[in-house]
């Protein structure tokens, strides 16, 4: 036994089933939970059928779609979703402790191309110590870390002085609807752990980012004679170049947490559409990407910084000055976040990890993507992100994630939930 851990301790790691981790995160890969799809209910309610079983007192709920969308600090959505559910599991409380939240969302994104795939990414594959498939990192290996942690609890028959609450969410890939509805229903917690990937660090600090939509307008002719057309393409070129200068400016400085990014808040276009038929000028181009949102910083000066830029670029454009580009925000806005400079949440969960594994005490930092992190400290829960999987293998055909480090998170989890609850003054708004 490490000398850091008490026999209480110990006896729950010991209860820690690394055969229960691999079998659930097998049996969730399997759920194509693609963000929108009926499939993100099919695994929330497998879920919930999961902490029943542990005896967790579980609220499964229709989310009311109209309602959130249209409350003034909605997030935003980008996929059709004809429903949505809601699942939020509690350990019963046995004393007078502050409530710790473990978050995990069930959607993952689409595979894309399958033929750049090994195999099915929807049945997982297991090489060594190594399990591939859609969302093996982000981030069910996540899910798996979070319930086999509450099963290790509930398998030693330790007692927590506080509570603990399993938070399952759909929508966090379009921009956070589930955890949105999760916390306008009241469930709230002292401090929050999301376990999305972090790569072996603790995540105190996310960008944020908005999609936006620019429409360039042109004028029709036939090919033939394009001179008496204006290409929407080539009207948007002058745009791009705007944009490109813009993303440097907003980059000029960052935060010391994004120090290691070489751009912390891209500027991104993801998408361009132009033209109808192959002999005409195009008439109209839409571009969509997401502009990053620095730390700190209100949402709505990113959007004007990118309408304004926008703006300038027609002014110095003969075409556009006449025929002026728009800019729309839709879909996902993802706000930045960070936990409170001093919280004690990021000393206790690096000292846990520490302690289990016998090594340093994992190092602090920035992520310069979204996340549900923003949405629980905007609602006053101090939140950091801690979870196993590289975010590099996120998102592409080569996604993946270690067993062992699924484990290892698992056994952190379990280690902070238990000083968590009983040490009131290590978790916030407890003294």
């Amino acid at each position: 036994m490490s000398p850091r851990l008490t026999s209480r301790e110990a006896t729950a790691l010991d209860a820690v089933d690394e055969r229960l981790v691999v079998r659930h995160l097998l049996e969730f890969l399997a759920v194509p939970s693609v963000t929108g799809s009926a499939a993100e209910s099919e695994l929330q309610h497998m879920l919930a059928g999961h902490l029943e079983n542990l005896g967790l007192d579980v609220d499964l709920w229709p989310m009311d779609l109209p309602a959130l969308r249209s409350a003034p600090d909605f997030p935003g959505t980008e996929a059709p979703r004809e429903e949505a559910w809601g699942l939020v599991g509690r350990l019963p409380r046995t004393g007078g402790g502050p409530t710790v939240v473990l978050q995990g969302h069930v959607d993952v994104v689409p595979p894309g191309d399958r033929g750049q795939w090994a195999g099915d990414p929807f049945v997982p594959r297991v090489t060594g110590d190594v399990v591939h498939g859609r969302g093996a990192c982000d981030m069910k290996a996540g899910l798996a870390a979070n319930l086999a942690a509450l099963a290790a609890i509930r398998a030693s028959g330790v007692r927590l002085h506080g509570q603990v609450a399993m938070h399952c969410v759909v929508g966090e890939e379009d921009g956070g609807l589930g955890a949105f509805g999760t916390l306008r229903r009241g469930h709230t917690g002292d401090a929050c752990v999301i376990t999305e990937p972090t790569g072996g660090t603790v995540i105190t600090a996310n960008a944020g980012a908005l999609t936006f939509r620019i429409e360039v307008p042109g004028r029709a002719a036939h090919a033939s004679t394009r001179d008496a057309g204006v290409s929407a393409i080539d009207a948007y070129l002058p745009v791009h170049r705007a944009l490109t200068l813009l993303e440097a400016v907003r980059n000029s400085r960052s935060d010391p947490l994004m120090a290691e990014y070489p751009i912390p808040y891209a500027l991104s276009v993801g998408t361009l559409r132009a033209g109808d038929w192959a002999s005409s000028v195009p008439d109209r181009l839409v571009a969509e990407g997401r502009i990053g949102v620095r730390l700190g910083e209100d949402p709505a000066a990113a959007r004007a910084d990118l309408t304004a830029c926008v703006a300038e670029a027609c002014a110095d454009d003969p075409w556009l000055r006449e025929h002026p580009a728009t800019v729309t925000f839709t879909g996902g806005q993802f706000a930045s976040g960070r936990l409170p400079v001093g919280d004690p949440l990021s000393t206790l969960v690096r000292q846990a990890h520490a302690d289990t594994t016998a090594g340093p005490r994992p190092r602090e930092r920035g992520a310069p993507y979204g996340s549900d992190l923003r949405l629980y400290a905007e609602a006053g829960v101090p939140t950091l992100q801690f979870g196993p999987g590289d975010v590099r293998h996120a998102h592409s055909p080569r996604e993946r994630v270690s067993v062992r480090e699924v484990v290892d998170v698992t056994r952190t989890l379990v280690l902070t939930l238990l000083r968590a609850t009983d040490d009131f003054s290590g978790v916030s708004g407890h003294t």
